[in-house]
């Protein structure tokens, strides 16, 4: 059996060859939520990490969905939320959310989040001013409106609209054109490649 990859330190991150800047691939805006107080904990918690990257298989892919929105969608904009977290962010995230029911929007630390590794991302769509399109609830906004599993059951009671999930449409056509997976409890987070591949081959992000 083949020994999982040494991690990586987040500092050592941006001369690493195999991720790449956000700010280097085409087509998208950036706006790290977890950078600043504009997120669920209210406060930044990336304590001065530079997380603007994703591993360069996982880039290439939102550069990808860019594209597709663009052929398809001309003028709205894909824009990233999250991307790398590397493991000791994660740990205070849980730490913010333990003893909580909101735990199972985490991946506990000791599972290792696809995030740690730079392999998924939180999205949302611009529009041509450059404002989020309604999604119907939030980023980061913990409630059964943000399930996909429960868009049916949300829009027959009225709790979501026809186009908001439009919308969140969109989003899944682009992000699934480019081989990213959904999951089933957050319209916004989005995974690149086989989750168990990526925790026993590649290197977490410390």
């Amino acid at each position: 059996m083949t020994p999982a990859p040494a991690p990586i330190p987040c500092e050592e991150i941006a001369a690493h060859p195999e991720f790449r800047s956000l700010l280097t691939i085409p087509g998208i805006a950036v706006d790290l939520r977890y950078a600043t107080p504009d997120n669920f904990v209210g406060r930044a918690v990336y304590g001065g990490l530079d997380c603007a990257f994703l591993r360069r298989e996982s880039a290439g892919a939102i550069a990808e969905a860019a594209a597709w929105l663009t052929r398809h969608c001309p003028g709205v904009t894909l824009v990233v939320l999250d991307a790398l977290r590397p493991q000791r962010v994660q740990e205070a995230l849980w730490k913010e959310l333990e003893g909580t029911p909101l735990t199972k929007y985490l991946a506990h630390p000791a599972r290792r989040s696809i995030h740690s590794f730079g392999m998924a991302v939180d999205v949302t769509l611009l529009d041509a001013d450059g404002r989020e399109l309604d999604m119907g609830t939030g980023f980061d906004e913990m409630t059964p409106a943000s399930h996909p599993e429960f868009e049916a059951e949300q829009l027959a009671a009225g709790g979501l609209t026809a186009d908001q999930l439009r919308h969140r449409g969109w989003l899944r056509a682009a992000m699934r054109h480019a081989g990213f997976q959904t999951i089933s409890t957050e319209w916004w987070h989005f995974d690149f490649g086989d989750r168990d591949r990526v925790r026993s081959e590649l290197p977490l992000v410390l």
